[in-house]
């Protein structure tokens, strides 16, 4: 989030921690939406790209290369909107481990 780190022991406001909690539901709503887009977009193109193979003639199934190349991209979107965002802990060894790279 944009917010100054918050000192160990100093308190949150109430409002402020909502206000947060709405901006990050709102970011996460986004993000399924546009994947979701993404999705229909990526099924709607491949049908149209596939009725076009079969009405020249299906043969060579060249369709396949959009597929796979689209499919990545995909993937990869899924795999960010759905993965789980790091925990506490995570975090901390993260900031260890980057205290030690930096000293």
């Amino acid at each position: 989030m944009s917010n100054p780190i918050v000192p160990p022991g100093a308190e949150v406001p109430p409002d402020r921690v909502d206000d947060d909690l709405r901006a990050l539901a709102l970011k996460h709503l986004k993000a399924k939406r546009d994947l979701q887009a993404h999705a229909i977009a990526y099924v709607m193109v491949n049908l149209l790209l596939v009725g076009i193979w079969w009405v020249s003639g299906a043969g060579f199934f060249w369709p396949i290369f959009i597929l796979l190349g689209w499919g990545i991209g995909l993937a990869f979107n899924v795999w960010d909107v759905l993965s789980p965002e790091p925990g506490p802990a995570e975090v901390e060894a993260e900031m260890n481990r980057l205290r030690m790279r930096h000293s």
